[in-house]
Order: C-alpha cells, then sequence, then structure tokens
C-alpha cells in the first residue's frame, strides 16, 4: 500500500478502504477503515467526517499502512488493534480469546429480555473467553452475581483485564467443564457458547478464523460433535436451580441430535431458535 505521506484524514481512509476491498469485499474494507482511523486517531466514524480536512502526521499514515498489510495477509483486524467492539463496550482481545460475534450478542440479548427486572440472579458463563457474555450479562441484569468459567489461564487473563476496566466485578474461575463436578442448585442461569465446529467443516472457513483464533475454542471432532454440550447439560442438569435456564450458541447441523441430547438430559420447553441471518444458532431449556 502507498501512502502519500501528506494526506488528509478522508484521503488516508479512502486509501485504506481500496486496499482493503479487494481482500475482504467491499462492505467489510469500509468497516475496517472505520475501525483503523478510530484506533490510530481515536475518530468516531462521524468525527472522522468532521476533520476529514486535516492533515494526518506521516507516522499515523505508515502506522496506517503496516496495519493494511497485516490484515492483507489474514491477520484479524480485532487482534492487531487489540480491541473488538461488542454490545456497546470495547473489549480488549488476543489470540488467547474468540473474536465475539454479533450472533452472541444476540444470544445475551435473549437472555437480557428474559430475566429482565429480576434481581440476585446468580449465572454462569461457560468457556467465558474475552468474558464478553459474563460481562455483558452482568450489566444487563443488575445485582446478579455473574461467574465466568474457562479452562485456559490465558483467556482468564483476557476476561480479569476487561472486567477490570469495565467495572462489571464478575467472579471467573479457571475450570475444565468436561470434568468439572457440579454443586446442586448453585445458578438461575447457565450460558455457553461451546466449541460447536465440526474438524470437517474447517476447510469451508474463511482462513483468518482458523488461522488465527484458539483452535481449542473452535473445534470438535467429528466423531464427537456435541461433547461439550453433552458436559455442560450434564452440569447443568446439577447446578441449575428448578425453573433455571440453559442457554447454548449452537451448530446448525446438529439441532436433532442436541435436542435429543437435552431431552435425555431432562431438560424441559427446549427451544430452538434462529440468528438475525436465520440460521438455527440458539437452544434455550428449563430445568
Amino acid at each position: 500500500m502507498a501512502l502519500n505521506e501528506d494526506m488528509t484524514v478522508s484521503q488516508l481512509k479512502r486509501e485504506i478502504t481500496g486496499a482493503l476491498t479487494e481482500a475482504v469485499g467491499a462492505g467489510e474494507a469500509a468497516a475496517m477503515s472505520r475501525e483503523i482511523i478510530r484506533h490510530l486517531l481515536g475518530y468516531s466514524p462521524v468525527k472522522a467526517v468532521i476533520n476529514g480536512d486535516r492533515t494526518v502526521e506521516p507516522l499515523t499514515v505508515r502506522a496506517a499502512g503496516d496495519i493494511v498489510a497485516r490484515v492483507k495477509d489474514g491477520e484479524p483486524l480485532q487482534y492487531i488493534v487489540g480491541t473488538a467492539p461488542f454490545m456497546g463496550m470495547e473489549l480488549k482481545v488476543t489470540p488467547a480469546v474468540l473474536i465475539p460475534r454479533p450472533e452472541t450478542a444476540e444470544l445475551v440479548d435473549i437472555i437480557g429480555d428474559a430475566w429482565k427486572g429480576r434481581t440476585g440472579l446468580r449465572v454462569l458463563d461457560i468457556g467465558t473467553g474475552s468474558g464478553c457474555i459474563a460481562i455483558a450479562l452482568s450489566r444487563l441484569l443488575p445485582f446478579s452475581t455473574v461467574t465466568g468459567l474457562d479452562v485456559s489461564a490465558d483467556a482468564l487473563d483476557v476476561a480479569r483485564e476487561n472486567d477490570s476496566r469495565l467495572g462489571a466485578k464478575v467472579t471467573w474461575r479457571q475450570a475444565d467443564i468436561l470434568t468439572a463436578a457440579p454443586q446442586a442448585d448453585t445458578y438461575d442461569i447457565i450460558v455457553s457458547n461451546p466449541p460447536y465446529i465440526a474438524d470437517s467443516e474447517r476447510q469451508t472457513m474463511d482462513p483468518r478464523v482458523y488461522g488465527h483464533e484458539p483452535t481449542g475454542a473452535l473445534f470438535v471432532p467429528d466423531s464427537d460433535p456435541l461433547k461439550f454440550y453433552r458436559a455442560i447439560a450434564a452440569y447443568a442438569a446439577t447446578a441449575l436451580s428448578h425453573g433455571g435456564a440453559l442457554y447454548f450458541e449452537i451448530n446448525p447441523l446438529f439441532v436433532d441430535s442436541l435436542r435429543d441430547l437435552l431431552t435425555k438430559a431432562g431438560f424441559a420447553d427446549i427451544d430452538i431458535l434462529r440468528d438475525f441471518r436465520g440460521n438455527y444458532r440458539f437452544a434455550v431449556c428449563h430445568r
């Protein structure tokens, strides 16, 4: 990317968008351009327009070129700039955690809508990663006790940093849900976005995802794609209070087998919900 070091904000934004369009498409390139401008200059989209005629420092222009080169090489922009937006928050992200997705925000909204007005709730987020779900729920469900659990110490370090900066006061716990022993009647809500992409699906995915995001948080073996759902359902069958709810983000390929699994685990009122793209993406059930 050849950039003139005397560029204005508007010119820099156009150059970034043009340089990235071939790699990621026009819409994504425009969104990335806005994020790069925000990261380097601290300008919101509106402020970038207002300050469009301002000259950008040469050092900043070179930094933009470096970011563009890394994106074109396949590195996710969120890891380059170190943050990702989620439900009005700016979260730290590193290659130790998944980049939060819009579908996961939908799951948080589903929970918030179902439990709004309730206080004193006990909430567990299994596989918390960056802490996006746990922190968002602590803000949506005031006066609740929220715990985020993950097997990865590195992921929990990221979650704790996000918690500290946002003042969410979540309790963080390191444990492997595949072996964790539940305590009875501990939580009113258990939520998880566990690994659910079958190994065989890897070849159809964007290499930006499987080449950089933590594979342990993404993939499950073709021989047992529901391994985490089985373990979490067994845990929740004991740990949930009576009338408590279990929420999952799911793989649309395994809807029928997941429904059977939850039924056999003793859950009732099993609902499979679609995401904004029309795909079956969420499971909700009650003890």
